[in-house]
Order: C-alpha cells, then structure tokens, then sequence
C-alpha cells in the first residue's frame, strides 16, 4: 500500500492522457462529460469523440462541442460499428502515457485523472489503476463527489487476477478505469468475442502483464445506471454467468500461459461460477414462480458442465433438498432461511469491501 501523492511526480514533464468518448444517442449527456475531463488538473488531456451513428442529433451536439477546443477531436461513423470496434478505433488513435475509455453519459471526478497518473508515474509497474466509482440511478440528481485520497493498493497482477477468478465476477465498470497506454497495446483491443464481458477479458489480460493499483478513500467517476443500457445480469442471471464463463475461458487460454498458477486459477473461476449458479437455482425454486421453474435445470445444467465436482459442492446439496421439499415450501424450512440471511450477509460484505478496497 501507497500513500497519495502529489501530480505531476516526476520531472517536469506534464502526463498526457487520450480520452476516447464513444456516443451512441448520448448527445444531452456529451457536455458534462467533456467538461469533466477538461477540468482535470495536473495532466494534459485529449479527447476523440467518436459518435456511432446515432439517431438523434448527437453527432451536430459532438461536433460543435468539439469545434472550439483544439483538445477536442471529432468523428462520425457513417454506420453503427458497435461499441466495441469503436473503442478499438479509440484505442488505436490514443497516443497519449495513459488512456481511459469513457462513455458519453459517464463523467469524471475532478482530480482523478492526476490521482491515477501519479500512481502510474511513481510505480512504473502498474498498469492499471481504478477507484470507486459513484453510480447515477436515472431520475435522481447526480451524486457529489467527497472523501480525500487516503491511499493506493497495489497488487502484484497474478494476485489480482487471483481475487478475481475467487469471486468470478468485474470489480469495475470502466470510467474509474486509467490504462496506461504501452501496456494497453502490449495487449491490444477489447475481444469481440466477449461482446458483454469485453471489458473484464481486458482487466485480466492487462493484469497478466502489469500490476494493478487502486485509489482509496475518494471515488473516480460517476457512471450512470440507465433503464436503456441495462446490463444483462438484469435482463438474464443465465446469459450472465455465460458471458463471464466466457470470459475466464477466453483470457486464460489465450494469454494463461505466462501465468504461475493458471489451471488453479481457471479451477478457483469456475468453482465460483458454478455455485453462483447453483444459488440462482436454489432462489429460484425457493421463490417458486411457475414460468421460472424451467430455468433450475438450466443452471443445474450450466454448474455440471463447468465445474466437475459439482457434486461436492454445499450449494448442491441444499438445492437437491429444496427440489425434495418443493417450490416455495422450501424457503420456509429454518436452515434455509438462515442460508438465505447468510448470503445476504455476504454480499452486503462484499459490496463493502469492494467500495474500501476495490476486491
């Protein structure tokens, strides 16, 4: 752990920092973003806003956004790309020490970017820093940024990767993210293949290279929870754990090899995944909706073909208990209730710490 420090660090050099904006009908939103990373202190900013061929009037809000500030770099896609390939066009425009990907209807905090420029330019390991970051629900006022910087973890890449095949599951969003930039070409651009989970495959291919670090006690950036960009946990538990099965799967075949302990590793992520579906079957029965019954042997399924010893697991014996007792009797046996009051307790737990210590 590192204490904060001021920015800029070393020398008299100023970091520079490419921002990729890409926008996809966030037009209303592009100027308290802009103006968020404009109003950085302590780094030299650029930003290449990159609209996807919306359908409203956002690329004419982009472009005479963007007309007065020689910062500010405009492009029009004259058909939808997707997000994906169009943070790749990013990412091989940004020539900047670091690079962040920022969506149009995100902001960041001031300061964060010198808070994650400083720890990248003192340890010159890390390659990837991240912070808290504050969530904007649609229809409330935005949240205020507070707290002070009390200082940054650093974890050694394989160690963060470690906490993270534990838990299966992101500890970002992505605005609250820095890259720096040797390191992001060093692995390259998001994998379509991961279409949903893109952004976790990146966080593990960039920890299997570099060090990861994360700013305590202040958050990052403020990302906003829309009803039309709703993730697909939401929509679908099952597409979820698909997706991040996928993305494990993809990071650990095809940059695993340099990694020490790499078939634990996959082990650890697919034991994870594998409970977590079990659980989803378990709540699932326990709730005993009639048209949601189908999906238990979907997750029963899902759970065997990833993780072999299934059957050792306690999630799968409390779920053949609860199929014996049947749909929604089971969540009035007592031991269940006190399973379900624990797995609250865990997630409240891990919500906390995630907030404290980025994990």
């Amino acid at each position: 752990m590192t204490a904060p420090t001021g920015v800029p660090v070393c020398g008299a050099s100023v970091p520079t920092i490419s921002v990729i904006v890409p926008c996809f009908n966030y037009g209303h939103f592009l100027e308290d973003c802009l103006a968020s990373v404009l109003a950085q202190d302590g780094v030299a900013v650029k930003v290449l806003v990159i609209d996807d061929r919306s359908t409203d009037d956002s690329a004419e809000m982009a472009r005479r956004l963007c007309a007065p500030d020689d910062r500010l770099e405009f492009r029009a896609h004259r058909e939808n790309a997707g997000l994906i390939a169009t943070a790749n066009e990013g990412l091989d425009w940004a020539d900047g020490d670091y690079v962040v990907l920022l969506s149009a209807d995100d902001m960041l905090v001031p300061g964060a970017l010198g808070r994650a420029a400083s720890v990248m330019e003192t340890h010159p390991n890390v390659g990837l820093v991240y912070g808290r970051p504050l969530l904007a629900l649609e229809g409330r006022p935005l949240p205020t940024p507070a707290g002070r910087w009390r200082a940054t973890t650093i974890w050694r890449g394989e160690d963060w990767i470690r906490m993270r095949c534990r838990t299966a599951h992101n500890a970002m969003s992505s605005p609250e993210v820095v890259v720096r930039n040797r390191v992001q070409r060093a692995v390259g651009g998001y994998d379509p293949d991961c279409l949903h989970t893109s952004d976790l495959n990146m966080w593990l291919r960039i920890a299997a290279i570099a060090d990861v670090a994360y700013v305590r006690g202040v958050p990052q950036a403020i990302y906003r929870v829309l009803s039309g960009s709703m993730t697909r946990t939401q929509a679908s538990p099952m597409i979820d754990l698909i997706d991040r099965r996928h993305a494990f799967d993809s990071f650990l075949a095809a940059h695993g090899a340099g990694l020490e302990h790499r078939d634990a590793l996959a082990r650890r992520a697919q034991r994870a995944l594998a409970r977590q579906a079990l659980w989803q079957a378990s709540r699932t029965i326990d709730r005993g909706v009639a048209e949601h019954l189908c999906r238990v042997d979907e997750f029963i399924a899902f759970a065997t073909e990833t993780y072999p010893d299934v059957r050792r697991l306690p999630e799968w014996h409390g779920l053949a208990l609860r199929r014996r007792i049947g749909p929604r009797r089971s969540r009035a046996f007592l031991p269940f209730v006190a399973t379900g009051a624990a797995h609250r307790l865990s997630y409240h737990a891990g919500r906390l710490r995630w907030r404290l210590r980025g994990v």
